[in-house]
């Protein structure tokens, strides 16, 4: 469903096909001679490399570093190809093997897992796994996003984890606050225990000396971590600038300028999805099904898929049905029915196809009632 970008446009459907072409005999392709399998880990990398026949040539183990992985790999890098599974920091080696290879192709480590499982797991024969589902065009392939798409990733993921850290922080405020009810019984009004108003009022709480301790230290801590937040969105700013995509998803209710940077960011390339479905199911918004003797039945919607992507638009339902008064009737009338939970999935949905048609088209999106969407707040 998903394809790796390759160096050859004689790759078809994302598939390498274990060809590659002959100088001067346009048209005619020989396959790949070496078919290289790696298990990439933190501290080195367990290379197989195999020849046509599946014979295995060389197997073995690298510190992972360029210089160790070029010296074990030259004798085989005339020709060749090399498969890895998209894990943790996936992009260091990828980087490495395509400086080196011909080819290079990320497989999807479940869909490896469901295809070739082993009773017996051994680095070896992980490798040897990948090499041999390579040679025989078997490996089920991640898509590589471009290196601008994964720079703002990574400014991405930082705020997330600041904004996540925040969150932690300010639980164990409330957990002390909790813990005097006497008094904060006639405080639990106020919205925002952290803005002026709910500091004030924690300021003057009559509480142990350990507490005090704690809470004017959370409190300080906090402020730190929303200066790193502040910075980490002049960094999301800095590498999305001037990028097409990001206008125009922040025309969409709901999608504020982070959310509309993180779907910019996801989703990359929007011409690798061939319908508004496709995308829904790379995402998770489809819900899961079970289908047996006849009988088809629909469940929640599926744990697999681009947990990001699904969480993005789940939460921009809220501000979006703010927004949209067509939005907020259709959320309105599928939560008389269905709930509040299927109606918000089914807005997240909508969401979504939104997004897909206004990236397909390149246009922003202008609501039903003819008027532009001018939303711009930070989601």
């Amino acid at each position: 469903m998903l394809v790796a970008a390759h160096k050859h446009p004689w790759v078809v459907g994302g598939r390498s096909m274990g060809l590659v072409p002959v100088a001067g005999h346009g048209g005619v392709f020989m396959p790949y001679d070496y078919h290289v399998g790696v298990d990439y880990h933190k501290a080195y990398t367990h290379l197989v490399v195999q020849d046509g026949a599946g014979q295995t040539l060389r197997s073995g183990r690298v510190k992972n570093d360029p210089r160790s992985l070029a010296g074990f790999l030259s004798p085989y890098l005339e020709n060749s190809h090399a498969v890895m599974e998209a894990t943790r920091n996936w992009t260091v080696m990828y980087d490495w093997l395509d400086e080196l290879c011909d080819d290079v192709v990320l497989a999807h480590p479940a869909k490896v897992k469901a295809i070739a499982e082993a009773k017996i797991k051994t680095d070896k024969i992980d490798a040897t796994i990948l090499a041999h589902l390579l040679r025989a065009d078997l490996v089920p392939v991640a898509y590589v996003p471009g290196e601008a798409a994964r720079t703002l990733r990574q400014a991405l993921r930082e705020r997330m984890f600041y904004v996540r850290l925040r969150t932690m922080v300010k639980n164990r405020v409330v957990t002390i606050f909790d813990r005097y009810p006497e008094q904060t019984r006639a405080l639990r009004e106020v919205t925002d225990l952290f803005g002026k108003a709910g500091r004030a009022h924690l300021a003057v709480l009559s509480v142990s000396e350990i507490d005090r301790i704690q809470i004017d230290r959370s409190i300080a801590f906090i402020d730190d971590i929303n200066g790193h937040i502040r910075t980490a969105e002049a960094t999301i700013r800095a590498f999305s600038k001037g990028n097409a995509d990001v206008r125009r998803l922040k025309t969409i209710p709901g999608l504020g300028e982070f959310f509309a940077r993180l779907v910019a960011a996801e989703i990359d390339d929007i011409g690798r999805f061939r319908s508004a479905a496709k995308l829904a199911a790379y995402a998770g918004l489809v819900p899961s099904t079970y289908s047996s003797g006849g009988k088809t039945f629909h469940g929640r919607i599926i744990k697999a898929g681009n947990k990001w992507l699904r969480w993005a638009f789940v939460e921009a339902v809220a501000p979006a049905v703010a927004a949209d008064p067509i939005l907020k009737f259709d959320y309105e009338r599928l939560k008389a029915t269905k709930g509040a939970n299927r109606a918000k999935v089914a807005v997240a949905r909508k969401l979504l196809t939104i997004a897909y048609q206004v990236l397909r088209d390149e246009r922003d999106y202008e609501r039903r009632d003819g008027r532009p969407s001018n939303e711009s707040r930070l989601s």
